[in-house]
């Protein structure tokens, strides 16, 4: 009889014959028929009283719904961005040390940001996976460095990678949620549905996700499943069906002011803040309602409605998903999480945008020339943002926000629902500390699960955060967490408990200013939750003792060093084993996937070459290369035999057209597009070397979208008004090239010069 060798491990007892053998089946590790699903619900930089449940006048009957029978937690806190939060929110540890103390855009070479979550610190989902688990995720990653999240990869850092088993959504920091820049597992697709068809990124993102769980359920309804729902909502784009647009239409022309105090009367009223709670007086740069032009108030208030448009009709599609599990006999026996990420963004500026991506060009639009598209906002031809007035109504009754370490920035909702062990509990609430770090032990300590200390092979960093289970068993236990650091961008912050009473220690930096020397404030929060009085100098010790605890939590947890740097780490790091080749040579084959901006050429405030080698016959026309969106852009195409390119500046389209048409046969068709000072440039196009088209571009744009480019069509909104997309190029395309060089040599000026002057 067989016993040993290779087939020993299966378990089985192998003989000469079927009757003296015995099989051993191997059945995967099973959780038990009672172990309960795990929901996470994650809004985008959602503020503290955006909720109705927490305020506000917006509807989210769901989640409000969800509240009553759940547990709502008042005083919890995330980090001040979302890439942080998310890698918190997903490993139980600080963001720091797992790599990600800022958005995954960046790598800068230390520890505490690789643009992923470190091999050291294993996921909830994979750590749910190995006790047999099945794990989805539908929505916005934004842990992967966006250099990799092309179809090139590499795909190790995509969901798939780091312990997912079926992926829908997006991985950059935003997309639009008409023309989403979308991915299944790890192939880019498009949307099943145009915006005239009635599609809208949410919705579908709920479709696929109760796809996924009905599947799995619907074969093996005895596997649980982990089910991570990170909306696109309600970062910008603010963006909603039309139906949901109208219903605020009106709603806000009271202005910020009053809406202000009426949340915060609301607040009070639900006992989501304490009694004794100040209204922050209002930001800098945030003027009186009676104060403002006639144009501000009436773009402020279209801006506000599309935020709530978008925050109600996301609301329906949650209250879907909780109706699809209800359906399917889970519900009760699903531990459901909901949180936002980050407080309400400041990123619209004093006046909102009609495309935030002036925001970054350092263009302030002012209301006066952002009116005449007034009824575009909401729809799929607007990128908006509120203004920091709004802004600061949706943190109510806190100052600041996303982005900084203040209250504004990290003080949000949350609310945990599991009907099946926490009945008792449903409609309670919680005023102790807990942060985002927190979840994951929580969710794994009502498990009976613990964190392995090796994962694949590598020695794991200890978990930092504390479960708060008991809190959701008794509203009377104590914190468990009772020191938390905050740290973004060099703005600091410190929590801790102190005697029986709470305080924070807070600085907000700004940058290039020094960070020794720059004033911290103090506040003690049981007192005043809404930092209004600062007691630094009153009470100089407790001051000084909370900044020394912060740079001792800050060695503790890789924070150092400091780094204050923003925009300028969103260029693109060259070398050899990169998506930005060194030579800034770019070159592309078609068929090719859309390329994500992160791992496209970078043309944004550059010099450029390109150059098309096509064949070319009478009658052929379409896109050879695009990057952008209708909002903002650049297409190179052909139309009625001329080669043409759209330099659309925020829908100034600067075109440039061929003077001669393309000759049929091989042909080469290339374009130069040049920056000449800050602002301004101009393009050329040539065909087979001979110039023969030029125009002067008002506004070169420093970062053209946050969408990327396409080769031989384009996907996504047109970036010219001249044709349809995709609007395929009908011809034979051989070959795109790019050129952007990292330095112009002094004999490439000198040339640059000379022909800006032949051309005066």
């Amino acid at each position: 009889m067989v016993t040993e060798g290779s087939w020993e491990s299966t378990g089985a007892t192998i003989g000469r014959t079927l009757a003296d053998s015995v099989p051993s089946f191997d059945r995967g590790v099973d959780p038990g028929p009672a172990t309960p699903n795990v929901v996470i619900v994650l809004l985008d930089d959602t503020g503290f009283s955006q909720l109705g449940c927490f305020g506000s006048d917006i509807d989210t009957s769901n989640i409000d719904a969800l509240a009553c029978d759940g547990i709502t937690f008042t005083n919890f806190h995330v980090t001040p961005l979302c890439s942080p939060t998310r890698a918190a929110l997903l490993t139980g540890r600080s963001q720091h040390a797992v790599g990600m103390r800022g958005v995954s855009n960046w790598k800068t070479g230390f520890p505490h940001q690789l643009g992923h979550i470190s091999q050291r610190a294993a996921t909830i989902q994979e750590v749910l996976g190995l006790h047999g688990y099945a794990t989805f995720c539908a929505g916005k990653w934004h842990l992967a460095p966006t250099s990799d999240i092309s179809a090139a990869g590499p795909f190790d850092q995509w969901p798939l990678g780091r312990g997912f088993d079926r992926f829908y959504g997006f991985l950059e920091g935003e997309t639009d949620q008409f023309h989403p820049e979308l991915v299944r597992d790890n192939s880019q697709v498009s949307p099943p549905r145009s915006p005239e068809e009635g599609y809208h990124l949410s919705e579908d993102l709920v479709d696929n996700l109760l796809e996924m769980v009905n599947n799995l359920k619907g074969v093996r309804p005895d596997r649980p499943f982990f089910a991570y729902l990170p909306f696109g909502a309600t970062h910008a784009p603010h963006q909603a069906p039309p139906d949901y647009m109208q219903k605020y239409r009106g709603r806000y022309d009271e202005g910020w002011d009053v809406i202000r105090q009426r949340w915060f009367e609301r607040q009070l009223e639900l006992g989501v803040i304490p009694p004794h709670t100040q209204l922050a007086p209002r930001n800098w740069g945030v003027q009186a309602w009676e104060e403002l032009p006639d144009n501000q108030r009436r773009l402020a208030c279209r801006l506000q409605e599309a935020f709530a448009a978008f925050l109600d009709h996301t609301d329906d599609q949650i209250g879907r998903f909780i109706d699809g599990l209800r359906d399917l006999g889970e519900l009760d026996n699903t531990i459901f999480v909901l949180l936002a990420d980050n407080g309400a963004s400041q990123e619209g500026g004093p006046f909102g945008v009609m495309h935030e991506m002036k925001f970054f060009n350092g263009i302030l639009e002012t209301p006066d020339e952002a009116i005449d598209r007034i009824d575009d906002i909401g729809g799929p031809h607007s990128h908006t943002n509120y203004p920091w007035g709004w802004a600061q109504c949706g943190n109510s009754p806190f100052r600041w926000y996303k982005q900084n370490t203040h209250e504004g920035g990290v003080h949000v909702p949350l609310i945990v629902r599991w009907t099946a062990e926490l009945a008792a509990q449903s409609g309670t609430q919680r005023d102790q500390f807990v942060s985002v770090s927190d979840v994951t032990p929580t969710i794994l300590d009502l498990l009976g699960i613990e964190v392995p200390s090796v994962f694949e092979g590598v020695e794991q960093l200890p978990v930092t955060g504390h479960s708060f289970a008991d809190i959701l068993r008794d509203a009377d236990a104590p914190a468990s967490n009772t020191l938390q650091y905050f740290e973004n961008n060099g703005s600091r912050a410190l929590i801790t408990e102190r005697d029986g009473e709470w305080w924070k220690a807070v600085t907000k930096h700004n940058q290039g200013d020094d960070f020794d020397t720059e004033p911290w404030e103090l506040y003690n929060l049981t007192n005043d939750p809404s930092e209004c009085d600062n007691l630094a100098e009153t009470d100089a010790e407790i001051a000084q003792e909370l900044i020394n605890m912060w740079w001792s939590e800050a060695e503790r947890h890789g924070v150092l060093p400091l780094d204050d740097r923003l925009l300028e780490l969103f260029a693109a790091v060259r070398h050899d084993r990169s998506a930005h080749r060194p030579d800034g040579l770019y070159s592309y084959r078609p068929p090719m996937a859309p390329i994500p901006a992160g791992a496209s050429a970078t043309t944004g405030g550059r010099w450029f070459d390109f150059s098309a080698s096509v064949t070319f016959a009478e009658g052929d026309e379409g896109v050879l290369w695009s990057t952008g969106t209708e909002n903002s852009g650049v297409s190179v195409f052909v139309q009625r035999g001329r080669l043409m390119v759209d330099y659309n500046a925020f829908n100034e389209h600067t075109v440039v057209e061929s003077a001669s048409e393309i000759p049929p046969g091989d042909v080469v068709l290339q374009v130069r597009l040049e920056r000449t000072d800050r602002t301004t440039g101009w393009c050329e196009v040539s065909i087979n070397g001979e110039t023969c088209g030029r125009n002067d571009i008002p506004f070169y744009m420093r970062m053209v979208s946050s969408v990327g480019s396409s080769v031989g069509y384009d996907h996504g909104s047109p970036v010219s008004e001249h044709y349809d997309a995709p609007y395929a190029f009908t011809g034979e395309l051989h070959e795109v090239v790019i050129r952007v060089p990292e330095r112009r040599s002094d004999a490439e000026k000198k040339a640059a010069a000379e022909s800006e002057m032949s051309h005066q």
